[in-house]
């Protein structure tokens, strides 16, 4: 299937550079099966288009300030992005800097160090640095930034780039999952009044997410693991709504992702907590199992988001509906607009 197949072209200016103000008055695109009919919303109005009973179903993982300037102890800037977690003082990053090889190491400032023990083909590598555990997700709010995308041109608070239900127990993401930053109490609070049954998991958002696709080919793509959690009793009430044929709608496609790699058509003995490492990959010719419907945000061109939401809606439909986004003046990418599938 080749790349070309998944490209359009976006013109600058629809990139969002700031948020939503408030959060939930973003615009929202819907398109619903069985219908040609595109629908222009906004977000506050979500309620209207679900059912009591729907089951709206959230990451909860919390961005950390992944991004990590330093100086190498022969001179020299390095730039580190943090990934994921491999154990307790050892992370995968994406390295900035030239002529960084295994055994260099890195001066970040306030006692922290860390030195390149590997690096990957795939132009990942695993720094081992001086602190870990919670101490180093503590000292990363003094020395570290949010990694806000670099296509994002003005300045951002970084409580701009987290979500109002990211869980300070579930830090590790390098990005934000941004269709949950929409959400704003009120909109939560209506919602539930609709009866609308509200359920979280946690992925944290790493190279996975948003690594380029780089074969003419998508389905020689290698998807880059992300690591996931869901508890039983998440689990055993996700598989009673979905036995009852209520529907199950993902905020997000690090949930649409996470509950397809959990999702089981039997029910178990017992239903287990997971904490696993996966990398699903979704494009047309997918059939779906877990989820009904999904919130996701306008993605980049040949990206394997794209292809995703594809694969769910059809991909000569989702062109069609990027173009009316464009002619519509929607905003695109972390801080921008909105589409609901169902």
């Amino acid at each position: 299937m080749d790349i070309s197949l998944f490209d359009y072209r976006l013109p600058e200016k629809s990139i969002a550079q700031k948020p939503a103000s408030p959060r939930d008055s973003a615009r929202m695109l819907v398109l619903q099966k069985g219908s040609p009919r595109l629908h222009d919303a906004n977000i506050f109005d979500l309620p209207e288009f679900l059912q009591k009973g729907d089951v709206l179903v959230f990451n909860k993982s919390r961005v950390i300030p992944a991004r990590l300037y330093g100086i190498k102890e022969t001179g020299g800037k390095v730039e580190v992005l943090l990934l994921q977690k491999i154990s307790v003082n050892t992370w995968e990053v994406l390295l900035g800097g030239k002529r960084i090889h295994v055994n260099t190491c890195v001066r970040f400032g306030r006692g922290l160090t860390g030195c390149v023990i590997k690096k990957k083909t795939d132009g990942t590598a695993r720094v081992k640095f001086s602190i870990g555990g919670k101490k180093f997700i503590k000292m990363l709010s003094s020395v570290g930034h949010t990694p806000i995308p670099p296509y994002i041109k003005t300045p951002a608070r970084a409580s701009q780039y987290q979500t109002i239900y990211a869980d300070p127990r579930k830090p590790g993401s390098a990005a934000a999952p941004t269709a949950g930053l929409h959400f704003t109490k009120r909109l939560f609070t209506a919602l539930r009044r609709k009866g609308i049954q509200v359920e979280f998991v946690t992925l944290h958002v790493g190279l996975g997410t948003f690594a380029p696709v780089k074969t003419r080919d998508i389905k020689q793509h290698k998807i880059h693991p992300e690591f996931i959690e869901v508890e039983a009793k998440t689990r055993e009430r996700l598989y009673q709504a979905k036995k009852e044929g209520r529907r199950i709608i993902a905020v997000g496609t690090t949930t649409v992702r996470t509950l397809e790699s959990v999702f089981v058509a039997r029910r178990p003995r017992k239903f287990l907590n997971i904490r696993a490492w996966v990398h699903p990959f979704f494009y047309p010719g997918y059939h779906f199992r877990a989820v009904d419907g999904m919130l996701t945000n306008f993605h980049l061109p040949k990206s394997t988001l794209f292809m995703l939401v594809s694969a769910f809606a059809g991909r000569k439909r989702m062109l069609a509906a990027y173009r009316h986004a464009i002619r519509s003046k929607y905003r695109f990418y972390s801080f921008g607009d909105a589409m609901l599938l169902l």
